[in-house]
């Protein structure tokens, strides 16, 4: 059974850094395995926000954490990370992890199995 479950959330003022972990079981990170973190605030539509490939590349489909958040992943441990700096109130959000099994990932349809989510809270 594939279970992703991640970690690092919390309580952060603005300006502030917070590094989610996202390990897996149950799926070997290996060719064809992509990785994404998504998030979603109270009331709003869920959103991409970064994608890994199998092969390291990535992708960042929100204009406003490109320059502050960088996704990367330990093949060897089946995580992946999501390094937030400048945290900004709007931020707020519960962000999950995803994964993608194929050769697609810069979608938010090609990822199938999900996280729990963590809460992360940007104080002003």
């Amino acid at each position: 059974q594939v279970q992703l479950v991640e970690s690092g959330g919390g309580l952060v003022q603005a300006g502030g850094s917070l590094r989610l972990s996202c390990v897996a079981s149950g799926l070997t990170f290996s060719r064809y395995v992509s990785m994404g973190w998504f998030r979603q605030a109270p009331g709003k539509e869920r959103e991409f926000v970064a994608g890994i490939s199998w092969t390291g590349d990535s992708t960042y489909p929100l204009d406003s954490v490109k320059g502050r958040f960088t996704i990367s992943r330990d093949n060897a441990k089946n995580t992946v990370y999501l390094q937030m700096n400048s945290l900004k109130p709007e931020d707020t959000a519960v962000y999950y992890c995803a994964a993608a099994r194929g050769r697609s990932w810069l979608r938010e349809p090609d990822y199938d199995t999900w996280g729990q989510g963590t809460q992360v809270t940007v104080s002003s």
